[in-house]
């Protein structure tokens, strides 16, 4: 190997335009920032959603609806999702850790499990919220549920 002829990956370096550096550079003189005008001064910033003085689309589409920030959002989870998990790591305990590191949920997420598909084993579950039909397919196998 001879430290002469080393070079950089192909692709990984680009040809980069150098503005400001001289005449010579082909980039001099205004820096192709054009002649004159607000664009061509240092320190130049457009506002977000400024149209030149005209009124912005935003202020200018009537606003309707209502948004809850109260609301609480949950991850649902359906059973047979459940029981899946349930066989896989052969538990009988599922928590919100448990689904977390299934990769059902994340680790922020509100989880409700919601009565979807069919349980044949017997879980406890713990969990944020449950649906009525999930919470009773649950119990009628004689398994727990836990309201976090």
């Amino acid at each position: 190997m001879d430290l002469s002829k080393l070079k950089p990956a192909s692709g990984s370096t680009q040809k980069t335009k150098r503005i400001g550096r001289g005449q010579g550079s082909g980039h001099g003189g205004t820096s192709t920032r054009g002649h004159k005008g607000q664009k061509s001064r240092s320190g130049y910033s457009k506002k977000i959603g400024f149209e030149g003085g005209q009124m912005p689309l935003q202020r200018v589409v009537p606003k309707s609806g209502f948004k809850n920030f109260n609301r609480v959002e949950y991850k649902g989870v359906n059973l047979d999702v459940l029981q899946q998990v349930a066989e896989k790591r052969d538990l009988t305990l599922i928590d919100v850790e448990t689904l977390v590191s299934a990769g059902i949920a994340s680790k922020n997420d509100k989880i409700k499990i919601l009565g979807g598909g069919s349980l044949s084993a017997k879980l406890d579950v713990k969990a944020h919220a449950f649906s009525k039909s999930a919470k009773e397919a649950i119990e009628k196998l004689e398994g727990t549920t836990e309201i976090l």
